[in-house]
């Protein structure tokens, strides 16, 4: 009997604590996620997964981490991916196919074995959004490009590739955070663009996709829904299955981020009732944690399908 929570949670430091242990033998999450702040050294970040895996008895526990290359990288103690952004990738692929192909074919099988080194078998990556003038920096140089096409045909060779290296792959911000002028961490981003205009450009990216999972965006689309975030919104996470077409698993973003109103137990109850097959929680904070794991149904027979997909891809 498969009793796994639908939630992913983050930890707080390089080691668990006895209350952290405590949590996730109680509540048992789907995955865990691990930020900067969790990797000391290879030896240690190493260390640390298999202490969680071992409380699961799952050498395959879903393990993720938002290693993209640029300024988001985790590893920045181990791997220095300052020059690497998404931009930096989108204009190779632009002047030098060939020299892309091969640069991006290294940098993905570099970034998998560390990956693999300590013990981890999610990225969250392709950003798919795209990069749009006057926009919110959250974003940035982490795009690939301005153009919808580039944008997607990146995303599946970096799909591809880390599928091909074991590695599981998660495209975000679907259905596209590229038009926010504001970042969701911190304020609530509007994007008032017509459905055809997004149709067409903002949404396009994520459309054809074979990664098994994707992160919603803290975004609201006027033209959609007036009120509620992706996140919490049943009409636009209906058109990311109708419309995009995305039919496997749909993880919030970070449900503490100050784009959502509510308290965490209120942003968790409405992620799951919008649509969400899991919520994602990752400042480490203890009681946020159960509030999320209390709020948080058992894990479906859809997600148990989908992770045994999963189990395949990184096998």
């Amino acid at each position: 009997m498969n009793n796994k929570r639908s939630f992913i949670t983050g930890i707080k430091s390089t080691t668990l604590s006895v209350k952290e242990k405590k949590f996730l033998q109680q509540y048992k999450p789907w995955g865990i996620i691990l930020f900067s702040r969790n990797i000391k050294s290879l030896n240690q970040a190493k260390k640390l997964t298999n202490q969680i895996k071992k409380i699961f008895k799952d050498n395959n526990y879903p393990i993720l981490i938002d290693q993209e290359g640029g300024r988001v990288n985790r590893l920045k103690k181990v791997f220095n991916t300052e020059p690497l952004t998404g931009e930096f990738f989108g204009k190779l692929y632009l002047k030098d196919k060939k020299k892309f192909y091969d640069f991006y074919k290294i940098f993905i099988k570099k970034t998998s074995l560390l990956l693999k080194l300590i013990g981890v078998n999610i990225n969250t990556l392709p950003v798919l959004d795209l990069r749009l003038k006057g926009s919110s920096s959250i974003i940035g140089d982490r795009s690939f490009s301005k153009d919808p096409k580039t944008v997607s045909k990146i995303g599946d060779i970096c799909i591809n590739n880390f599928h091909s290296n074991n590695i599981g792959t998660v495209i975000k911000h679907i259905p596209g955070h590229g038009l926010a002028k504001v970042d969701s961490h911190k304020l609530t981003p509007r994007v008032n663009k017509n459905l055809r205009y997004l149709i067409k450009n903002d949404f396009s990216t994520f459309k054809n996709k074979s990664s098994l999972f994707a992160m919603t965006a803290h975004i609201i689309y006027t033209n959609i829904d007036k009120s509620n975030t992706t996140t919490h919104s049943k009409k636009v996470i209906q058109l990311i299955r109708n419309n995009i077409k995305f039919k496997n698993i749909l993880i919030s973003d970070d449900i503490s981020m100050k784009s959502l109103k509510s308290s965490i137990k209120i942003n968790t109850l409405r992620a799951f009732d919008a649509g969400c097959d899991l919520v994602l929680h990752c400042n480490g904070n203890i009681k946020e944690m159960y509030d999320v794991a209390i709020n948080s149904p058992l894990i479906s027979k859809f997600i148990i399908k989908k992770t045994s997909q999963f189990n395949k891809i990184i096998s």
